[in-house]
């Protein structure tokens, strides 16, 4: 069966064997069913076998043959979960903009996720990139953001599903009082220093991401599609890591809040095979 993937998805790029490698022509739609409706377990087989019987990495044929945004969010769909988070990580700590919105992305992999997985995340960052998440964190974002970004990427949370509801509840709370008391510590009292709107942003995402990442991530997709444009890459974000963890609940939250479902958005904001592809990955049958 996976062998059987595999040939599909390679026969979906024409020629692809022939030089030189431009754009041989492609069928999307194929690689939509073929990838869209494939789990990561079954994903990263079909990227091992493709590599072994066709001596290319599926991600670079991807890059090569799709464009845009659907390319992006094919790519990002293939990778691996931790490889995927830390690749985004890297992505914002690399960039000349440090946003409070660009760094949403840190909390999100450090307080949305499973301990388990930061810890996938922090070992596929150290590989792919030959620095721990960590040092990059505290190299490259001022203080003291960083400090809060730090303990975050490095603290080993209980699982919400596991975790005591009454010290989740107070833990919540000493996140709140914190922000009251606009102090980060002992040490350093935020109050009014450069960034401290930043600071009080960021401690109050935090609380959401922990408490409701359902509402946090339905609220990305929204704020990516409001206003002037669409950020793509923020919709992509929002539909491409939660589909595999909890997209449906972000789904049911999103018409809660909006009044209107996330797929009809999507649909009255982008269009043609990436659209196809988020709708693929919200169980639309393309």
């Amino acid at each position: 069966m996976r062998s059987h993937y595999v040939q599909t998805v390679s026969q979906r790029f024409k020629g692809v064997d022939k030089k030189p490698p431009s754009r041989w022509g492609t069928d999307e739609k194929a690689i939509i069913r073929v990838l869209g409706k494939r789990n990561e377990s079954q994903r990263k087989r079909i990227r091992e076998s493709y590599r072994e019987i066709y001596g290319k990495d599926l991600i670079d044929v991807l890059t090569s043959e799709l464009s845009g945004d659907f390319m992006k969010a094919v790519v990002l769909w293939t990778y691996d979960a931790a490889e995927r988070d830390a690749r985004l990580a890297n992505n914002v700590l690399t960039g000349k903009k440090k946003s409070i919105e660009k760094l949403k992305i840190i909390v999100e992999i450090s307080c949305t996720t499973s301990p388990n997985h930061l810890i996938a995340v922090r070992k596929a960052y150290c590989s792919l990139f030959d620095s721990s998440l960590e040092e990059h964190i505290a190299s490259s974002v001022p203080f003291p953001l960083a400090k809060v970004l730090v303990t975050l990427a490095t603290s080993f949370r209980f699982d919400k599903d596991m975790a005591d509801t009454e010290v989740a509840t107070i833990e919540a709370g000493m996140l709140r009082e914190a922000i009251t008391a606009k102090k980060l510590d002992h040490d350093h009292d935020v109050n009014g220093c450069p960034g401290d709107a930043d600071l009080k942003s960021l401690l109050q995402m935090v609380i959401l991401c922990i408490e409701f990442p359902e509402k946090h991530f339905a609220k990305v997709v929204r704020d990516s599609i409001e206003g002037f444009g669409t950020d793509e890459d923020s919709l992509t974000r929002g539909i491409v890591t939660r589909a595999e963890i909890d997209l449906m609940k972000a789904r049911g939250e999103y018409f809660n809040m909006y009044n209107t479902s996330m797929d009809n958005a999507i649909i009255g904001d982008v269009s043609g095979d990436y659209k196809d592809f988020l709708l693929t990955l919200l169980g639309s049958n393309i």
